[in-house]
């Protein structure tokens, strides 16, 4: 379906609200499964085609997006799925014995099997989260939980001599080799989270030192940017999936959307803990990664570029452009450059013209170079546009329209 003409405005507050609510409408309330939890399998119409399987990243993915539904003044059937999807995450995911939780199951009839025990910092980062945000969306129970993963990360996955977490624990419980960015990345998000809802310093400070040690330290082995795996000793690793695509948390080569992402991270630590440096490097991430990746003939940016600048995977993921463009509006504001607004208009008109459905809502997962589409699977496990949604509401938090925090009382 082409979209309307002309363009809307992509900087108005009603425009992006307006978004949110249409993006929300293609889950809720399909996506709800009165026996426990979320559907996490959708076609482009809404179908879904997978009623069982469970992803620990969509779980607590779907109690993002709810919470953030709620702190914006969705209508009680969406504080009650808030409660369904954050029940659910608690009750079926965490095992009450080791507090660990569970990456995937299959859930029928109320009663779990668990089809993959490994355990990911990656996912815990989204644990993390989900409480962080539902604590702020009003539910008291999920204070606790704050503090109770992120114990659960130092005790499993913090490593003091190198200031960064591990990566994963296989289901015999041994600590893989591999170790990563993008789980300290998203574990930077959700203890910046974990600050605001609890005001407690211990969680900033940490965010902090995973920044430094992963956008300074780290960068300075891979030519001052942000490379994905590393070895046991965080040596950079660069072969490390090289030849496979199909590893959607662990691409090989410079990720743009990871550049990006940092970026906005290192500019919302920068407004609770001010620092000459974040900016600079802000800007540095943001500006190499529309260099190097922005496809001049399609429009959007692809998904990877090599160590030597060429394109390495010319596919162009929703997710890329939704947090790129949440990024160029938090630098047009801290900078007062006109270009990064100019930036943000692009971004957002290339993926209003490609990426957002405008007739069944959200956004397509992922579009080959020329804008084609590669399936008819809207959003697989993983998805549930938590980063479409969360983008939104990131612009609206530079715009001074952010959520609110509701009370809770712990």
């Amino acid at each position: 379906m082409i979209p309307a003409q002309p363009l809307p405005d992509f900087r108005s507050p009603e425009f992006l609200r307006a978004h949110v609510c249409d993006c929300m409408a293609f889950y809720h309330p399909r996506a709800i499964d009165p026996s426990g939890g979320l559907f996490h399998f959708f076609r482009d119409n809404g179908e879904v085609y997978d009623r069982h399987t469970r992803h620990l990243v969509s779980s607590t993915r779907f109690v993002f997006t709810y919470a953030m539904a709620v702190r914006s003044g969705a209508d009680a059937s969406h504080r009650q799925a808030l409660s369904h999807a954050f029940d659910f995450l608690r009750r079926a995911h965490r095992d009450p014995h080791s507090g660990s939780y569970t990456w995937l199951l299959d859930w029928r009839d109320g009663k779990k099997t668990v089809l993959d025990g490994t355990q990911h910092a990656y996912g815990l980062a989204f644990v993390l989260l989900a409480h962080a945000h539902a604590f702020m969306a009003g539910l008291p129970e999920a204070h606790a939980g704050i503090a109770e993963t992120f114990e659960l990360l130092e005790q499993r996955f913090w490593e003091p001599d190198h200031g960064l977490y591990a990566d994963e624990i296989r289901p015999d419980g041994v600590l893989s080799n591999y170790r990563g960015q993008n789980a300290n990345m998203h574990l930077c998000e959700a203890l910046l989270a974990a600050f605001d809802a609890t005001g407690e310093t211990r969680y900033l400070v940490r965010a902090e030192r995973l920044a430094d040690h992963i956008c300074i330290r780290q960068a300075a082995l891979a030519d001052g940017l942000v490379w994905e795996h590393y070895r046991a000793d965080w040596s950079v690793d660069w072969d490390y999936n090289k030849d496979d695509k199909s590893n959607i948390f662990r691409p090989w080569g410079f990720q743009p959307g990871h550049l990006t992402e940092w970026a906005k991270l290192l500019l919302l630590l920068d407004q609770r803990r001010p620092r000459a440096d974040h900016l600079p490097r802000a800007r540095l991430f943001f500006d190499t990664a529309m260099a190097k990746s922005w496809d001049t003939e399609h429009g959007g940016l692809f998904y990877g570029f090599a160590p030597d600048g060429s394109v390495c995977d010319s596919d162009k993921y929703f997710w890329v452009q939704a947090e790129s463009l949440a990024t160029a509006a938090r630098l047009a504001q801290a900078t007062g450059e006109a270009r990064y607004w100019a930036d943000y208009d692009r971004l957002w008109a290339y993926a209003w013209q490609h990426f957002v459905d405008h007739q069944h809502g959200a956004w397509w997962r992922i579009l080959r170079a020329d804008n084609t589409k590669i399936s008819d699977e809207k959003s697989p496990a993983g998805k549930v546009d938590y980063h479409t949604m969360g983008a939104c509401h990131d612009v609206l938090d530079t715009l001074g329209q952010g959520a609110r925090r509701l009370r809770a009382t712990t």
